[in-house]
């Protein structure tokens, strides 16, 4: 008898088995999808950045005129200890770019958000000021100090594409995001 039952367990749990597989197949068929749909959404920001800059205690940094292909991805702005801005983007080429700003002292702020840059000694003029130049193991940064606030643009991307983020970087509360990057979030 036990092995009757064995027979009719291991029947049953093929029977659940073509059941389940075709279900699975119908759902795929069935069910719209795309396949060439770009996975990673662009976010708009312009909220978060209108409330960062009515709440941080510096100026919020965010970049305007940017060239077509910039896609932002993720935005957040933390008032407590430490207030920090952070605004991810795609460049291009698919690479990771942030620009980070916060009150935290930089010498534990930079390191945290350049996963372990760390300061080469030489700066990049960008726009008439001295960007200090960190290299790191997966990121490398640009990081400018003023009164009060650290900011860093780092990510994966090349130099010259930190450069050219750091370069749009603009803090007056009438600059608002770049209108293609807003146009692309919306749809």
């Amino acid at each position: 008898m036990a092995s009757k039952r064995g027979k009719q367990t291991v029947r049953d749990m093929f029977l659940s088995m073509l059941v389940i597989t075709a279900v699975a197949g119908v759902v795929y068929i069935f069910i719209p999808h795309d396949d060439k749909a770009d996975p990673i959404k662009a976010v708009d920001y312009r909220v978060e950045l209108a409330t960062a800059r009515r709440a941080a205690p510096y100026p919020v940094a965010a970049p305007a005129g940017l060239p077509e292909g910039w896609k932002p991805t993720s935005v957040s702005y933390e008032g407590h200890n430490g207030a920090g801005w952070h605004l991810g983007y795609l460049d291009p080429e698919d690479r990771y770019v942030a620009v980070e700003q916060s009150t935290t002292p930089a010498k534990k702020y930079v390191p945290a958000v350049s996963q372990d840059a760390k300061n080469t000694g030489r700066t990049r003029d960008v726009s008439g000021q001295a960007w200090e130049v960190w290299k790191g193991p997966k990121y490398d940064a640009l990081v400018l100090h003023a009164e009060g606030v650290t900011t860093v643009v780092t990510g994966s991307a090349p130099t010259e594409r930190l450069v050219e983020m750091a370069a749009a970087l603009e803090t007056a509360p009438e600059a608002s995001p770049d209108p293609s990057t807003a146009s692309a979030a919306a749809s």
